[in-house]
């Protein structure tokens, strides 16, 4: 029985068996995991995981694109693209895969190049985070990148899609984010992927008054 790590404070986990490969595709594996519970309780938990990792500090990275303009609002540049396990379109931000001997911030930059042919510079870097934990063990770097917009090079920007990519880039007002969001929901029928809509939730609230908190009755 191998012991899985836990942070302080928090029940352990026991690993009681090898995972299980059930199935293998070209870039996802399917696993079950067998486990003991802080009860004594044996468990399975079925697992999706990518088969591209190589030991790299996450599998891929996350990119928010600030896009800043001379007499412009603020913007944040996202991708739209047809997903084939939704069913339909999806806006996103730009991400990727981190290739070999890469680092985030240039696998960031090189892939927001590609999708929306925008170049930026890097503002920051997020340790690795989980996308899905009860359903993958698949990690990112999320990596904000502010692009000039009055560079030449931004003015009139030409993604580089890969093989089978088909993309379309769009820009939305960082101040109005949410409601930019829900009217093209509205309107296209798409789906907006979490991170983007959890984004424009946070810059909502970090821009108005506090939730009130009912007072007490005695």
């Amino acid at each position: 029985v191998e012991t899985w790590v836990s942070a302080k404070g928090n029940p352990v986990f026991d690993l009681v068996s090898p995972q299980s490969l059930i199935s293998e595709g070209k870039w996802v594996k399917f696993e079950k995991t067998t486990y003991m519970d802080p009860t004594g309780k044996t468990r399975t938990w079925e697992t999706v995981k990518l088969t591209t990792r190589k030991g790299q500090s996450a599998d891929g990275v996350s990119i928010i694109p600030v896009l800043q303009r001379t007499l412009h609002y603020e913007c944040i540049v996202l991708v739209k693209q047809f997903r084939p396990p939704m069913g339909g379109y999806c806006l996103e931000f730009p991400a990727g895969f981190i290739e070999d001997n890469e680092s985030p911030e240039d696998a960031a930059l090189r892939e927001l190049e590609e999708e929306t042919g925008y170049k930026g510079d890097i503002a920051e870097c997020s340790p690795a985070v989980c996308m899905n934990p009860g359903l993958s063990n698949c990690t990112t770097h999320v990596v904000t990148v502010t692009i000039n917009g009055d560079d030449a090079e931004n003015v009139r920007p030409k993604p580089k899609p890969g093989k089978g990519e088909f993309v379309e880039v769009i820009s939305l007002p960082k101040n109005d984010l949410l409601n930019r969001l829900d009217a093209m929901v509205a309107e296209e029928h798409l789906t907006v992927d979490a991170r983007v809509y959890a984004y424009a939730l946070a810059l909502k609230h970090a821009n108005t008054k506090p939730f009130e908190v009912p007072f007490l009755k005695f």
